[in-house]
């Protein structure tokens, strides 16, 4: 099974970000794949989607500049997943995720979901539907920076 590549794309904006302190985001998604030299060492190398098929890994990227002339306090960035892909890992930069469509924020060990019973399991990584990146210190005029996510094709 194929899924095209606008699909993800579709699904990779972020939330309001620009309107709020002038912070211009660039988002970039690429397929992660491992190619393995005559010597046989390993090499991951990231490709541009044509078309990603499932169980392909996706890496994520979330570029940030503040624009803006004042620095950008109490800057936010929130990430909806798209639906095809699972979430792997965010690297270091531990984000908040959801679970329940943005309505709750948290760790992912800290969250769980409803089942049909009426009882609740601990949330996984396959659960999650949106990121988001609170921001402790202000982003001073100009400032830039990266912020990556990884995900699986389902």
């Amino acid at each position: 099974m194929r899924i095209a590549l606008i699909v993800l794309l579709a699904a990779l904006t972020p939330g309001a970000a620009l309107a709020a302190n002038q912070v211009a985001l660039d988002n970039s998604v690429f397929v992660e794949r491992v190619s393995t030299d005559a010597g046989g060492k390993q090499k991951i190398l990231l490709e541009e989607p044509k078309v990603v098929v499932p169980g392909d890994r996706l890496v994520f990227v979330l570029n940030y500049r503040n624009a803006g002339a004042q620095p950008a306090d109490k800057f936010v960035i929130t990430n909806p997943l798209p639906s095809a892909v699972r979430f792997a890992d965010a690297g270091d930069t531990r984000p908040l995720v959801s679970v329940d469509g943005g309505k709750q924020w948290g760790l992912l060990a800290d969250l769980s979901v409803p089942m049909t019973d009426g009882t609740r399991r601990a949330a996984q990584p396959a659960d999650v539907t949106h990121l988001r990146w609170a921001f402790r210190n202000p982003i001073p005029a100009g400032g830039t920076g990266k912020l990556m996510f990884r995900g699986v094709v389902k």
